[in-house]
């Protein structure tokens, strides 16, 4: 080409939690059943959709006005709806304006760090979610700025750590929360998200939350949103439906900008981010129409309940299973529906290894791990090979840990525990294997 195409930060945008979904397939091919543990999508783990919301859906699909456009930012109705909501909250207070709708999260991800100056840096969780540190980093053309989540201490934040990065960094203008967290299930205590948000206004920085799974808390936990603590702090919130209703399909998330009067920069960027969806016209309507009627139904609150509670009873089936293996950390999960478990110093080696049965399936697993790659990822490959199991490594969600995470998705019981049997198995299996002396 007459000048180079793809920018410096092309090289960031890596995604293992589909990329390891390749390898799967060609053990598939194989005759190898697969259990899918690698991705956050309840429908594909036999997640009955209740009839009541798919009868709201197909008769909103009736109307004529469901197949045009809406407003650039979203349907007013559902966007009055949605501000009702956070402002029922007690915190921060807003309008319809100040919410913006995108096409999955993904999308508004992608937008608010697209927008960003090309020096200036949002700091996030590690592990991270990689949706968020891969578009950060893409953004940059540099690599993930991260502060620690602790698996020795529930997976809370290490705040020292983050206070120290932004007290030395001054291209730091953001700080990322994922609350209820994405990949370690763990929920922030109030005073946790306080002490963020002092941090926020110590170093004049706004904070991003992404809220995707804010009501999935179980087991006596309780989430507490961004809207309740920023005060008068700009910010950003990410919500969807992807995973509360579930509708991941549906491709629908919304932004809510909190105080973007108290700066008028910040207050630039929302008005980006707004701009570059009227370019787009607008996003998908049909699911912004459903979101007033699903969430507004009486039945809906009852519905998250009890699929909550079951998300908490599986949790403990599998903190059962994998909680007693010695050569892991392992933490009990409160919210989302993941778990991430983590390999102790020097339990992984090089040269471990599982039996596995199939001969061509072996041939596969021994050319994906002849290469250098971090131990987990190893692991996986041979979990995936050995037990049929697709798992992600956590070295990819951004992280120097080694361990894995796995969903707590699977509706049939029998088949939660054949899997996380098998994962178990594996692990204790390969450890026990000789590795390099």
């Amino acid at each position: 080409m007459r000048q180079k195409l793809v920018s410096e930060g092309a090289s960031e945008l890596s995604y293992e939690i589909r990329e390891i979904v390749k390898k799967a397939e060609q053990v598939k091919k194989l005759g190898i059943e697969i259990y899918w543990e690698n991705i956050g999508d309840p429908i594909q783990k036999n997640h009955p959709m209740p009839v009541w919301i798919k009868e709201i859906v197909a008769g909103l699909a009736q109307q004529n006005e469901s197949y045009g456009y809406c407003p650039s930012k979203g349907v007013l109705e559902t966007r009055e709806f949605l501000a009702r909501q956070t402002n029922a909250q007690g915190g921060v207070r807003i309008t319809a304006d100040d919410i913006c709708f995108f096409n999955g999260l993904g999308d508004g991800i992608a937008k608010v760090y697209q927008y960003l100056t090309p020096t200036s840096r949002v700091i996030g969780p590690s592990p991270a979610y990689s949706t968020h540190s891969s578009a950060e980093a893409a953004h940059a053309s540099h690599q993930p700025l991260t502060y620690r989540l602790d698996p020795e201490n529930k997976w809370y934040p290490d705040l020292d750590d983050l206070y120290q990065k932004v007290k030395y960094n001054p291209n730091i203008v953001g700080i990322l929360i994922i609350n209820p967290d994405n990949p370690t299930g763990m929920v922030y205590p109030r005073e946790t998200l306080r002490k963020i948000v002092a941090i926020a206004r110590e170093f004049n920085l706004f904070l991003i939350a992404d809220e995707i799974y804010l009501n999935i808390t179980y087991n006596g936990a309780r989430a507490y949103s961004l809207a309740e603590v920023i005060e008068d702090i700009p910010g950003i919130s990410m919500k969807g439906i992807s995973k509360e209703m579930p509708w991941p399909g549906s491709r629908c998330g919304w932004m809510e900008y909190y105080n973007r009067d108290r700066d008028a920069d910040f207050n630039r960027l929302c008005q980006t981010l707004d701009n570059a969806k009227m370019i787009e016209v607008c996003s998908t309507k049909l699911p912004q129409l459903a979101i007033p009627k699903v969430l507004g139904d009486p039945r809906f609150r009852v519905y998250r309940e009890d699929t909550n509670r079951n998300i908490g009873k599986r949790s403990k089936i599998i903190s059962d299973i994998l909680g007693a293996v010695p050569e892991v950390t392992f933490n009990e999960t409160f919210g989302a529906f993941y778990n991430t478990i983590i390999f102790r110093p020097g339990t992984l080696r090089p040269g471990q290894t599982m039996r596995i049965a199939n001969a061509a399936v072996q041939t596969l697993v021994e050319q994906w791990t002849s290469q250098d790659m971090p131990f987990d990822k190893r692991f996986v490959y041979y979990l995936l090979g050995a037990k049929g199991v697709c798992v992600v490594p956590i070295s990819s969600f951004c992280s120097e840990l080694q361990g894995f995470r796995v969903t707590l998705l699977e509706e049939k019981e029998d088949v939660l525990v054949r899997t996380f049997t098998a994962i178990r198995d594996g692990m204790i299996e390969y450890m026990a294997s000789a590795g390099a002396q």
